[in-house]
């Protein structure tokens, strides 16, 4: 025990520094601190700059195309916050392929919060969503109230720059039977 504690004691006071090193203890005053601010610097701005990697990832993830339209069609379509959901969503640009409805937000707007007004019970839940690229499917049952059969809808989203800026959708009614034992979700 009295060996090992000599060579600690050696080392410490810097026997087994590689030849023209000098020990931190042997430097001018001040150097020392200097030398731990700079590394404590050095440390925090690397965390930092590691920090902002992680945080530039996850708001990448949180921000794409299928996130944008995911979060639009909840709170347009289920929540019925029609206005609110296209300002946080919508570009200012928002072409319309649904002939029944002319383009820009604020014709959407009004034909669905129309809708939503007429039919307070309205809900449209979500069975599946598909992204590629730019593009977002939202496979929905759209239903007008409990009683009601309802449609499926597919609607399809571009998406630019983090808004949605067009919008295709297709719709058919949901039949009392079917040819097949499949269901249309």
């Amino acid at each position: 025990m009295a060996a090992r504690s000599a060579r600690t004691g050696a080392r410490r006071a810097g026997a087994n520094l590689r030849p023209g090193a000098k020990r931190l203890m042997d430097a001018p005053e001040g150097t020392t601190m200097r030398l731990l601010t700079l590394n404590r610097t050095l440390v925090a701005g690397a965390i930092a700059l590691l920090a902002g990697f992680a945080a530039t990832a996850a708001g990448a993830a949180q921000n794409s195309p299928k996130d944008i339209v995911t979060g639009f069609y909840r709170m347009v379509f289920e929540d019925h916050r029609v206005k609110e959901g296209f300002d946080q969503y919508v570009g200012p640009t928002y072409t319309q392929h649904n002939p029944n409805v002319p383009d820009g937000p604020e014709a959407t707007i009004r034909f669905l919060s129309g809708r939503f007004e007429k039919n307070p019970q309205a809900t449209n839940k979500i069975i599946r969503v598909i992204a590629d690229g730019d593009l977002v499917a939202v496979h929905v049952h759209s239903t007008l109230n409990p009683q009601d059969r309802g449609n499926a809808i597919v609607d399809i989203f571009r998406v630019t720059n983090g808004r949605i800026v067009e919008h295709w959708d297709v719709i058919q009614p949901v039949p009392e039977t079917a040819a097949n034992p499949n269901t249309m979700f």
